[in-house]
């Protein structure tokens, strides 16, 4: 019996979320997309089994056989055309319904595990194809480099060089409203996505005050308008000294700071537990699980 697999998988926040009103034929809207792997990590271990198991530790709040991991080992094994003999278990420190792409890290991580179990690239098309059915993200998470993902922000058009960042991630108590509903959201109440050229060309040139003044999520209103308490975390992320830059990620809850520093990202994520209760973590853009605090 084969030794067991494991893939250690950051999380990720985007610089630039930018949603559009108009959707493909399968109902995603197209989005543009930036976006940075963030030190904040699970592990994936996939081992020999009699047929397709999967478990999180601490458990998910649905079926395994619900999930992105059980969807992503399933459709990789058709596609290759060999059966999926494994058990995937997930030790989970991301977040869950946070923007950080906790569910499509794991489904990305599962694929790179499951690649490298059967003797095909992580990049390969057909994967990568498989990917982009998982869900919208996960394409991403099977290289986790700075790229410019478009499409429904499952196709990587741009990678940029890795750029090491000082970020604090930051929680509100409440819990906001799923993907789904963000979206809905904005197509009720959404604007116009800004243009993503200047920060594309800070990330090429490594330049991070000026990714940190290129920073827009045209989809954070409605996750605000879903959960205020995460308008109240960006906001007072902002306020903070040594912050660079803000935003909530993704479909939110969680809003990220860039910082100036590895001490002013730790004070920053200390201040919003110790003084408003908010689950926070510092990290970094770049980084290993041992520097998360």
């Amino acid at each position: 019996m084969a030794s067991p697999t494991v893939v250690t998988t950051p999380c990720k926040v985007n610089l630039h979320l930018g949603v559009h009103r108009e959707k493909d034929a399968r109902g995603y809207h197209r989005v543009d997309s930036v976006m940075v792997p963030v030190g904040l990590f699970d592990v994936v271990s996939v081992e020999d089994a009699p047929s397709l198991e999967v478990a999180f530790d601490p458990p998910l709040g649905i079926e395994p056989q619900r999930s992105g991991v059980w969807r992503a080992a399933s459709m990789l094994a058709e596609e290759l055309g060999t059966r999926p003999s494994v058990r995937v278990s997930v030790r989970a420190s991301i977040p869950e319904r946070a923007g950080l792409g906790g569910s499509s890290a794991d489904a990305g991580a599962t694929l790179r595990a499951l690649a490298a179990r059967w003797g095909v690239d992580a990049l390969d098309e057909r994967v990568v194809s498989v990917a982009r059915r998982v869900g919208a993200d996960v394409a991403f998470f099977l290289d986790p480099t700075p790229s410019l993902c478009t499409g429904a922000g499952d196709v990587r058009e741009r990678t940029f060089p890795p750029i090491e960042i000082p970020v604090a991630l930051v929680m509100p108590r409440a819990e906001g409203g799923s993907t789904v509903e963000a979206y809905a959201e904005f197509d009720r109440t959404g604007a116009d996505p800004a243009p993503y050229d200047s920060l594309c060309e800070a990330l090429e040139a490594s330049d991070a005050a000026r990714v940190a003044a290129g920073l827009h999520n045209n989809l954070a209103p409605a996750a605000c308008a879903l959960c205020p308490e995460a308008g109240e975390v960006e906001a007072w992320l902002r306020a903070q000294d040594g912050v660079t830059g803000a935003q909530v990620t993704g479909s939110g809850t969680c809003s990220f700071a860039l910082c100036e520093s590895v001490a002013a990202a730790e004070a920053v994520a200390a201040r919003a537990t110790r003084e408003r209760g908010w689950r926070a973590w510092s990290t970094k853009t770049v980084g290993l699980p041992e520097e998360v605090c």
